[in-house]
C-alpha cells in the first residue's frame, strides 16, 4: 500500500494549510490594505466637507463632493460589488443633494429651497459619519461649524462685483462719468464751460453791458 492511501484526512488538511498558508497571508494582507485605504480615503472626503461646509463655492468643497460616489462606491471583487447599508445610505443622501444643486433659484423661490438644500447637505454629512463611527448629531454638524462674518461680506463683495463687470462688458450697465473739476487753461485758451453761459471756472461768459 502506498504512502498517500495511507493520508487520512486530517493529514490532507494539514498539507494544504501547509502549502496554502503563506498565499492565504499574502491576500489576506492585500485586503487589509485596501480596506486601510478605503477608510482612509472616506476620512479624507469626510474632514474636506466637515471643514468647509461653511465655504460651499470653494473649490476643496467641490471637489471632496465629487469624491463621495467613488470613495463611498463600496468593495469590488471581481466582478461581485459588496456595499454595506451605511455606503448604500451615503450614496442616497448624495444622489438627492446633487440634483436639488441642479435645481435654479429665482427670487421667488430662493428662500424656501435654499432650506431645503441645507438640509439634505446635513442629512449627507450625518450619513457619511455614520459610516465612519462618529457619533455627530445634525444639529451639531448645521451648528458647529465656525466662520467669521467678514468671510461672507467678502464673498458677496466678490459675487457683486463681478456680477457688476460682466454687465459692463454686456453692454448692460452703463459706466457713470462724474467730473470734478477743469484742469487749469494755459493763457489766450478758453475755458470749456460746465453749462450754458458758465466757464469752468463758475464765471459767466457773457458780455459786460
Amino acid at each position: 500500500m502506498s504512502v498517500l492511501n495511507e493520508l487520512k484526512a486530517a493529514d490532507w488538511a494539514i498539507i494544504f494549510a501547509t502549502l496554502l498558508g503563506p498565499v492565504l497571508a499574502v491576500q489576506a494582507q492585500k485586503w487589509l490594505e485596501a480596506l486601510r485605504e478605503r477608510r482612509n480615503a472616506k476620512h479624507r472626503v469626510f474632514a474636506q466637507l466637515m471643514a468647509t461646509r461653511k465655504e460651499r463655492l470653494s473649490p476643496d468643497h467641490v471637489r471632496g463632493l465629487n469624491m463621495i460616489a467613488l470613495t463611498f462606491y463600496g468593495a469590488k471583487y471581481f466582478k461581485l460589488r459588496l456595499t454595506s447599508k451605511t455606503e448604500t445610505a451615503v450614496l442616497r443622501a448624495w444622489k438627492a443633494y446633487f440634483d436639488h444643486l441642479h435645481i435654479v433659484l429665482d427670487e421667488h423661490t430662493a428662500a424656501a429651497l435654499t432650506i431645503q438644500r441645507e438640509e439634505l447637505f446635513i442629512d449627507l454629512l450625518a450619513a457619511m459619519a455614520m459610516d465612519l463611527g462618529y457619533d455627530l448629531d445634525k444639529v451639531e454638524l448645521k451648528r458647529g461649524a465656525y466662520s467669521p462674518n467678514w468671510h461672507g461680506i467678502v464673498e458677496d463683495e466678490g459675487n457683486r462685483l463681478r456680477k457688476s463687470l460682466v454687465e459692463v462688458f454686456e453692454g448692460q450697465r452703463p459706466i457713470g462719468m462724474h467730473i470734478v473739476n477743469f484742469p487749469p487753461t494755459a493763457a489766450g485758451e478758453v475755458a470749456p464751460t460746465s453749462g450754458p453761459g458758465q466757464r469752468g471756472d463758475g464765471g459767466s461768459t457773457s458780455e459786460p453791458r
